[in-house]
């Protein structure tokens, strides 16, 4: 997002616009995305909306169709079992390194995320929960401090996001992280180690249930 008094390019604006939708579940899996009632729905022309929808499909949230149109991505148990591999074979790294990096104004930071993913656990706001629990996870990866590392979320930063929003354990969820957070404040990396596999478990049968239920 761009910073407040900045410009923000109309293509970005929509991609972002889109993107959120997506996360967020109002535009579910599925849903026909035709760049002429974008456009009118949003108020701009098809340029946007064109080059948001090529964005969305790198970033690998949306398939594209012929012509002017694309849906939203149905993700397979393939998919999701793929996503949850390379989830756990970088979290454990960079948990660990958070924990060995981290400074007093990132783990300040990094205590503002949580405590916005408590309240929104408290609140009953599920949106808000997921969007607080992805931005944990992403401010751990600043803590990392590691180019690399940084670089690959980025790549898949919008599927991570995607896969933290499938389930329905919020409060589950944010009692690791709290837990994480503590270990991270306390540099104490073979915990840290410790309560990233557990909440990998933790997220992997969250993510199950809730597939079942959908």
């Amino acid at each position: 997002m761009a910073a407040s008094g900045e410009f923000e390019p109309e293509s970005e604006r929509v991609t972002r616009h889109l993107r959120d939708e997506i996360l967020d579940g109002v535009r579910p899996p599925g849903s026909k995305l035709v760049e002429r009632e974008l456009a009118a729905q949003l108020g701009v022309s098809r340029v946007p909306v064109r080059d948001a929808l090529r964005a969305l499909v790198a970033e690998g949230l949306v398939t594209p169709r012929p012509r002017t149109w694309a849906i939203v991505r149905e993700f397979t148990a393939s998919d999701v079992a793929d996503l949850t591999e390379v989830r756990a074979a970088l979290e454990v790294l960079t948990f660990r390194l958070a924990a060995e990096r981290r400074t007093r104004d990132g783990l300040a930071r990094l205590r503002a995320r949580l405590d916005e993913e408590l309240a929104a656990v408290r609140a009953g706001d599920a949106v808000a929960a997921r969007r607080a629990a992805a931005d944990f996870h992403e401010t751990v990866t600043e803590l990392a401090d590691n180019e690399v590392l940084t670089e690959l979320a980025t790549i898949w930063r919008s599927r991570m996001r995607w896969l933290l929003g499938q389930h329905d354990h919020h409060l589950d969820m944010a009692e690791d992280h709290e837990l994480l957070y503590g270990a991270i404040a306390e540099r104490d990396t073979t915990l840290v180690e410790e309560l990233v596999v557990r909440h990998l478990e933790h997220s992997r049968r969250a993510i199950a249930d809730h597939r079942r239920e959908a």
